[in-house]
């Protein structure tokens, strides 16, 4: 195990602040949150917007079931094995993803 050093810490160089961005125009609806919401405050269109965490977590979860029984056949398992892991993931998100929107209707009801 090395000896802990006695040296001074070194201070960061300080960073340069970012230039400013140039305003929008008066009465414009920022790109972030046009056709987010629809009439009753809630995201609009499949998977929603930057207001939908459950579809977030679906769309990670999806992602996840692709990328999983791949990573498994990259490491040796069996293509059968890696079916059987993707149809599991799938079954399991498939039913996150329908009390995930039964808790969201329960909320907003």
């Amino acid at each position: 195990m090395p000896a802990p050093s006695t040296s001074a810490p070194v201070a960061a160089a300080p960073v340069a602040a970012p230039a400013a961005l140039p305003s929008p125009a008066p009465g414009a609806v920022p790109p972030s949150t046009a056709g987010a919401e629809g009439p009753g405050g809630r995201p609009e269109g499949a998977g929603g917007g930057p207001g939908d965490p459950a579809g977030d977590v679906v769309r990670w979860a999806v992602f996840c079931c692709a990328l999983v029984p791949l990573v498994l056949i990259a490491f040796g398992t069996s293509l059968g094995g890696a079916g059987g892991a993707a149809l599991g993931l799938a079954s399991v998100t498939a039913g996150c993803r329908l009390l995930l929107r039964r808790a969201e209707r329960g909320l907003h009801d």
